[in-house]
C-alpha cells in the first residue's frame, strides 16, 4: 500500500534537506597590514585582515613577507596551534612577530586560546543551520505528483484534496529538524489522514447501552449496498461477531428478489445455530424485517440484523424501498457495505445511501486483496462516518474491527 507515495515523500524530504546544506566558500588568501603599533590580538580584533589575489601571495610568499595560507575566521597562525615541526619554522615565525613594531608577540597558548574561541563561534553558527523550513514553493514543487499518487491508490479526488490543502497548512513555513526532516513529513501525512477518518464508534458498546436502557427491545441493525458487494455473508459475520461476544440475535431475509438469497442466509443461520425470519420471495422487505423485530421481542432476543436486496445507487425506485424499511423497522443502526477494491465507485454508492437513509457507519469487504487502501479513506471521508468492520477472508471469523492507528500502519508510510 502506497509504496510509491512513501518513495515520493523520501525523495522530496531528501531534496529538501540538501538544499539547505550551506554551500561551501571558498577559502579566502589573506595578510596582515599593519599600520600602527599594534599586538596581533588587537589586530585579529580589529579585523585588519583583508583578502588579495593569489598570484600577489604567491610572490609575498616568496620574498617571506608573510607566513603561509591562513583560513577566514580568526584562524592566524596554523603552526601556532600545534608544535613546530622544524626550528628553521620556528624562526620563521619569531622573526615575523619580531618585525612588528610594537616588537610584542603572543604566547603559543594565548593564541591558540584565541584560535579555539573564534573556531566555536562559527561551530555555533554552523549548528544554527540544523533546521529546514519547507516553503510554498518547496510544496508546490511535489503536491501535484502526491495528489497523482493518492489518486493511484484509490483515493477519491476530493478526499486527496484535501489531505494535500490540510498537509500545506501543516508544514508549509514550519522548520523541521534537518536529520528527521522525513520522518516528520511521513508523521504530519499520517495525521493529516488520521484527522479526516472519523473515529469508528463501538458497536459492542452501543448494543449494551441500549439493553441496559431498553431491555425489552431489540437493537435493530439494518445493512444495505449493492449488487454483489457481499452483504449475506457479512451479516452472518456480524451475526457470528455478536454471538462470540454473548449477544443474541435473530436474521431477518429482507432480500425477496435475489435468486437463492433467502436459501443462503438460512445455511448460514443453520451453521451459526441461529433463527432466520423469512417470508416468500417478492413479498415487502420491510415486513420481513418488522417480523424478525417482534420475534426477537417474544424471544427476549438482544439484536435483530435485517438483510436486504442489493441495489444500484441509481435506481430512484429501489432506493426509494429501501427508505421505507428504514422507516418502518427504525433501525438503531444503518450500514453501508461496500467492496474495498471498487474504489471511487465505493465513494458515490456511500454517498448516495446515506442520502436515502442516513447510514451510521460503514462495512468494507475484501481488505484482504485491497493492495492499495484508498477506498477505506475516500468512504470515510465522503460520508464523514465510521468504518466499523473490515471483511478479510471467507471464514466467519475473518473479521475484524476496523482500528484507524492499524489501518495507517499498513499504508506503510
Amino acid at each position: 500500500m502506497f509504496s510509491k507515495l512513501r518513495e515520493k515523500l523520501k525523495t522530496w524530504a531528501t531534496g529538501l534537506v540538501k538544499k539547505a546544506e550551506p554551500v561551501e566558500k571558498p577559502k579566502k588568501i589573506l595578510k596582515l597590514q599593519i599600520e600602527k603599533t599594534e599586538t596581533i590580538t588587537e589586530l585579529i580584533e580589529e579585523e585588519k585582515i583583508k583578502p588579495i589575489e593569489e598570484h600577489e601571495y604567491k610572490e609575498a610568499e616568496k620574498r617571506e613577507e608573510i607566513p603561509e595560507e591562513r583560513e577566514l575566521g580568526g584562524k592566524v597562525w596554523e603552526d601556532i596551534k600545534q608544535e613546530e615541526k622544524s626550528r628553521e619554522r620556528e624562526q620563521k615565525i619569531g622573526n615575523f612577530l619580531t618585525s612588528l613594531p610594537s616588537g610584542k608577540s603572543q604566547t603559543k597558548e594565548k593564541s591558540r586560546e584565541k584560535e579555539e574561541n573564534k573556531k566555536g563561534f562559527f561551530q555555533r553558527i554552523i549548528s544554527k543551520i540544523t533546521k529546514v523550513k519547507i516553503s510554498e514553493k518547496d510544496f508546490n514543487s511535489y503536491a501535484e505528483e502526491l495528489e497523482t499518487l493518492l489518486l493511484e491508490n484509490n483515493v477519491a479526488l476530493e478526499a486527496a484534496e484535501k489531505i494535500i490543502k490540510k498537509l500545506r497548512e501543516k508544514i508549509v513555513g514550519k522548520e523541521f529538524s534537518k536529520k528527521e526532516i522525513e520522518q516528520e513529513i511521513k508523521e504530519t501525512f499520517k495525521k493529516t489522514i488520521a484527522e479526516i477518518l472519523a473515529e469508528p464508534l463501538d458497536a459492542l458498546a452501543q448494543i449494551k447501552k441500549f439493553r441496559e436502557e431498553k431491555p425489552s427491545k431489540p437493537y435493530v441493525i439494518l445493512f444495505c449496498g449493492i449488487n454483489g458487494s457481499g452483504k449475506t455473508t457479512t451479516i452472518a459475520k456480524m451475526a457470528y461477531f455478536l454471538k462470540e461476544n454473548n449477544f443474541s440475535c435473530v436474521l431477518a431475509a429482507g432480500d425477496t428478489f435475489r435468486a437463492a438469497s433467502i436459501e443462503q442466509l438460512k445455511k448460514h443461520g443453520e451453521k451459526l445455530e441461529i433463527e432466520v425470519v423469512a417470508h416468500k420471495y417478492e413479498s415487502d422487505p420491510a415486513s420481513v424485517g418488522f417480523d424478525a423485530i417482534k420475534y426477537a421481542e417474544k424471544k427476549h432476543l438482544d439484536c435483530v440484523l435485517i438483510d436486504t436486496a442489493g441495489r444500484m445507487h441509481t435506481a430512484k425506485n429501489l432506493m426509494a424501498q429501501i427508505e421505507k424499511i428504514s422507516k418502518i423497522c427504525k433501525p438503531n443502526l444503518k450500514i453501508f457495505i461496500g467492496e474495498s477494491i471498487t474504489g471511487n465507485d465505493a465513494v458515490e454508492q456511500a454517498k448516495s445511501f446515506d442520502s436515502s437513509i442516513g447510514i451510521d457507519g460503514i462495512i468494507l469487504t475484501k481488505a484482504d486483496v485491497d493492495e492499495k487502501g484508498g477506498t477505506a479513506l475516500s468512504v470515510g471521508y465522503a460520508t464523514k462516518k465510521p468504518i466499523l468492520f473490515l471483511g478479510t477472508g471467507q471464514e466467519y471469523k475473518d473479521f475484524e474491527k476496523f482500528d484507524k492507528k492499524k489501518f495507517i500502519e499498513k499504508l506503510g508510510l
